[in-house]
């Protein structure tokens, strides 16, 4: 059974900024793949790129330079104490206002997980 929980975070000043730099990061990135699709797909060949070409990329540009993989990091470093015996799947952080929250995604959850807070 997959379950989602959402968290709030209570970053200090400066973890806040580095997050705002971080989804700014993210933004950029994800505006500049759709801009290429849309290019991609102006040019009178109407060349389609799908995700996978993309991610493909990123994997490429990471390898040349690892400073493009500093926010990247894997479920499996998460310290999860209230979710014992759950396998984090994916963990999203959102902003809403001034607000930080992760959110997880998880399988193998306990028949009675703790509620999130």
């Amino acid at each position: 059974m997959r379950r989602a929980f959402k968290f709030l975070l209570r970053p200090t000043a400066r973890q806040a900024a580095a997050l705002s730099v971080m989804l700014g990061d993210h933004r950029a990135l994800y505006n500049a793949a759709l801009q290429e699709r849309r290019d991609a797909w102006r040019h009178p060949s109407k060349t389609m790129i799908r995700y996978g070409d993309q991610s493909a990329q990123l994997k490429e540009i990471r390898a040349c330079d690892p400073d493009q993989g500093r926010w990247s990091f894997s479920s499996q470093q998460a310290t999860l104490r209230r979710l014992d015996k759950a396998t984090v799947k994916t963990i999203s952080l959102r902003r809403e206002g001034r607000r930080w929250y992760v959110l997880l995604s998880c399988d193998d959850v306990p028949a009675e997980p703790f509620p999130a807070t």
